[in-house]
């Protein structure tokens, strides 16, 4: 293991997070906050960086194991470093620094979860800090390093692959920093658009960037209590549920789009099984709420904008549906496992995943049948490689026992079962909202430390997909050779 060209990769990644702490400190200057809490951040968090960049690295041998260790050490470092302005601030439940990592985490996984009671009491500063956590790690920390320092002198194809979601990797262009930059591209300009069009529906400035960032980063972290529903605006739930589709699909489709490749992207499997799958949901979620909302507009209405937020795993809430029929419920659930599409910025398992377990079952049942016919699982016309459906097996079976093994500690605090399981999938998920505690309504504020530490280590889990932080805690890891 190269760890000094490693601590080289970290320490650029903290000069990043310095710099984009820049932000929310100009935003509590504007509302004339107080701006010790960003200032000591950003001292620090510059520090860390200049001392681990100034290791001197004469071996430039970068392979995929150091790929992979740098991006879970990175990723387990960010809700240390993206904790400390909210430490700083001491507002609210953040007098508790294991409170703070978990926000942060919960912030840079995107996922959404969230320990405050009160949110609409801490200061506009920090809440534009927390939104801007989902942004910066909706495309990924390291994809934005590459693109604004593509000097690393590596090869960062290791990096993007370890932080890239999905069972297959790929790039744009050949050039790893060219493909970053492109994504990014496309990234800001799409926030840009939900800001403006957000703005123009009639939503406050500031609460328009802060839906927004967190739309794009698929996170969920909301300015108000009731997150979207505080607005009691339909114009608002349709814009944010419409974005929310956009960031929750490969954004190799939006450059083929862009591109003047419509119909090449219309042929992706994974994308029409993910719009399938938002159209069935919403239409059974829909049909099973006649009757429990006025009329069947607003049944429509909610259904779609909780199947957008819960299949992309952003976790905005325009109703509290732990009160809905236990069918809607389950179709909820079902669709936190799921998730969102592969080289998306949403997270859970990803629905190439899932239409590849599919396929590989039919293929089994046909094998019975057919005990000498030849058969191949195809993904957008092409031959899936049996050592990626092998990856994609390993990979359900890892999440499964993570998941089981997550409910079994969150259970020592005595919560109901519902409880401790959707929470325990809803943070591996990116999701943010379970059922019941953890509800829409809810918060995580009443578990323990020890809960809170295993969840937010199951979000880093969840969005890196295990393996970059199964590798970060592996002996063999850890050795020079």
């Amino acid at each position: 293991m190269n760890f000094k060209l490693v601590f080289n990769v970290v320490g650029r990644v903290m000069f990043l997070v310095a710099i984009a702490m820049v932000v929310p400190l100009g935003v509590a200057l504007l509302y004339r906050e107080d701006l010790r809490p960003f200032l000591f951040s950003i001292a620090l968090v510059a520090a860390a960086g200049w001392v681990l960049t100034s290791i001197p690295a004469p071996n430039r041998s970068f392979y995929e194991r150091e790929g992979f260790f740098a991006v879970g050490m990175i990723w387990v470092l960010m809700g240390v470093v993206g904790a400390l302005p909210l430490f700083f601030s001491q507002e609210g439940e953040f007098s508790s620094f294991i409170n703070c990592v978990f926000e942060a985490s919960s912030g840079f996984t995107t996922t959404g979860a969230t320990i405050l009671t009160d949110i609409e009491s801490c200061s506009r500063g920090v809440l534009f800090w927390r939104s801007l956590t989902h942004w910066l790690g909706g495309m990924g920390v390291l994809v934005l390093t590459t693109a604004l320092m593509p000097s690393l002198g590596i090869s960062s194809r290791y990096l993007a692959q370890a932080e890239s979601p999905g069972p297959v990797f790929s790039k744009l262009v050949p050039k790893q920093a060219q493909t970053s930059k492109i994504l990014y591209g496309i990234y800001c300009g799409l926030t840009l658009l939900e800001v403006l069009v957000l703005k123009i529906a009639g939503m406050p400035l500031y609460d328009s960037f802060i839906h927004a960032m967190s739309t794009a980063g698929t996170g969920g972290f909301s300015n108000r209590n009731a997150s979207v529903g505080a607005y009691g605006s339909p114009a608002f739930e349709w814009i944010i549920g419409i974005f929310i589709l956009f960031f929750s699909v490969n954004f190799t489709i939006h450059f083929l789009v862009l591109s003047g490749k419509a119909r090449e992207a219309w042929e992706s499997d994974e994308l029409r099984f993910f719009l399938k799958m938002v159209g069935i949901a919403t239409l059974l979620i829909t049909l099973n709420l006649i009757g429990f909302y006025d009329n069947l507009g607003d049944c429509l209405r909610y259904a779609f904008f909780q199947v957008s937020s819960i299949i992309s795993t952003t976790g905005f809430s325009s109703t509290d549906y732990s009160y809905w029929p236990h069918f809607s419920q389950a179709v909820i659930v079902a669709l936190t496992f799921c998730g969102a599409c592969a080289g998306s910025t949403g997270g859970g398992v990803k629905c190439s995943r899932v239409l590849l377990g599919w396929r590989s079952i039919r293929r089994e049942v046909h094998k019975i049948i057919h005990p000498r016919s030849v058969q191949v699982v195809k993904l957008d016309g092409k031959v899936v490689e049996e050592s990626t459906l092998h990856s994609v097996l390993v990979f359900l079976f890892c999440y499964v026992l993570l998941i089981a093994g997550a409910t079994m500690v969150v259970s020592l605090d005595n919560f109901s079962f519902t409880t401790s399981i959707t929470a325990a999938l809803t943070c591996i998920s990116n999701v943010g909202p379970g059922l019941e505690v953890v509800g829409p309504a809810g918060n995580f504020a009443a578990f323990s430390d020890l809960s809170k530490a295993v969840l937010a280590l199951l979000m880093i889990v969840g969005r890196l997909e295990i393996f970059p932080v199964l590798v970060l805690f592996s002996r063999m890891a850890w050795r020079k050779n």
